[in-house]
């Protein structure tokens, strides 16, 4: 059977599909699909095909919609995530990232939103219910907003462990919850709050307040690599301990972060000048490699933007394919889509007119 390349950009007016074979040489473009949207993040379900999409409309407020043929016809959830009435939390604000379950969980699906919640569906994103789990923490009046609202946009599943998962937000933090969402624990242990160097009263090592971009699994039973606010950081024990790997990057700032789908010690990060500048330093667009498990760094910049490159990424804009070699990509919040089909060696700019780039996704479809 053809393997077929599906890359899923979420983005601030639509979704757009490329498609390629396992060359990842010649692409296909369709879309734009959900028209004017704002999607936050799209993504395809491997287990059955389906495409997701979380829409936030001004007017009608945020949605799930669903495509199961690729995009040509959709439609919205049944009952899109939504808190229950009188809840203390009020309304859902936006979605954010859809995440389908593991292979063996059929129709499982989960949803991150905004204030901070977390929402799983067991019909294929049909309907949702709150993880009240989460939302009813006993450090919920402690959580307060980043720069993007109080998101719940990085959802981890363990792909060996079933009842274990992860999930980050901003700024909250990392929680992780050993029997299947019902309980959360705070997993930042040796995550550095930043903002000592402003203020030295402030707590360097906090339980909570960090502020992750991003957080990603690896090939490794319990490795974890994620980006925050001050810095890039790698657990080997699920979160229980962070250790810093900032070393060797220009900055200690970015938003994305994407790990190798069958070489742990290999992850990839696009560093920015800061939070207030969110701009690649020196203006160079540099994807930076680390094959050691973050010992060490090394740039790579053939055929990025080596002068006047003033763009951004968001938090789910950068992806990494399954094949051998892997294929990496990275939007931007400025349309440009480049893409790597030889583990980051070289790149091409796929797109440089498409509106803001939210999200990346990769599905292979064989």
């Amino acid at each position: 059977m053809a393997t077929t390349v599906m890359v899923t950009l979420g983005t601030r007016k639509g979704v757009f599909l490329y498609s390629s074979d396992a060359s990842r040489d010649r692409w296909q473009l369709t879309g734009p699909f959900l028209a004017g949207q704002d999607v936050n993040h799209a993504t395809i379900d491997v287990r059955t095909g389906v495409l997701y999409a979380t829409g936030n409309d001004p007017w009608f407020g945020p949605r799930v919609a669903i495509s199961r043929d690729m995009g040509a016809t959709w439609h919205d959830a049944q009952r899109s995530p939504h808190f229950a009435e009188g809840s203390p939390l009020g309304s859902v604000a936006r979605l954010w990232r859809i995440e389908p379950g593991r292979a063996s969980e059929a129709g499982r699906l989960w949803c991150g939103v905004d204030p901070g919640a977390l929402f799983r569906s067991d019909d294929g994103g049909e309907t949702w219910d709150e993880v009240e789990g989460l939302s009813q923490h006993p450090t919920r009046e402690e959580w307060f907003p980043g720069n993007g609202g109080l998101i719940t946009h990085s959802i981890v599943l363990d792909p060996t462990r079933t009842e274990r998962m992860w999930v980050g937000m901003s700024a909250p933090s990392v929680f992780r919850s050993d029997d299947g969402g019902a309980s959360w624990r705070a997993a930042n242990d040796g995550i550095r709050n930043g903002y000592v160097r402003y203020d030295p009263s402030v707590e360097e090592f906090p339980e909570l307040g960090q502020c992750v971009h991003h957080v990603v699994y690896s090939a490794r039973q319990d490795r974890l690599y994620a980006q925050v606010h001050w810095g890039t950081v790698r657990s080997d024990d699920g979160g229980d301990h962070w250790v810093d790997i900032t070393a060797g990057l220009p900055s200690d700032f970015g938003m994305v972060i994407a790990a190798h789908p069958r070489n742990a010690d290999v992850a990839y990060v696009a560093p920015l000048v800061g939070g207030e500048f969110r701009v690649p330093p020196e203006g160079k667009l540099r994807v930076y490699r680390t094959s050691d498990a973050g010992a060490s760094w090394e740039p790579l910049t053939r055929g990025l933007p080596q002068e006047g490159a003033f763009m951004g990424t968001y938090r789910e804009g950068m992806a990494i394919d399954r094949l051998d070699p892997a294929g990496v990509y990275l939007g931007t919040n400025t349309g440009q889509l480049y893409v790597s089909a030889d583990e980051g060696e070289s790149w091409r700019e796929l797109t440089s007119n498409l509106p803001p780039i939210s999200s990346v996704s990769v599905t292979v479809l064989e």
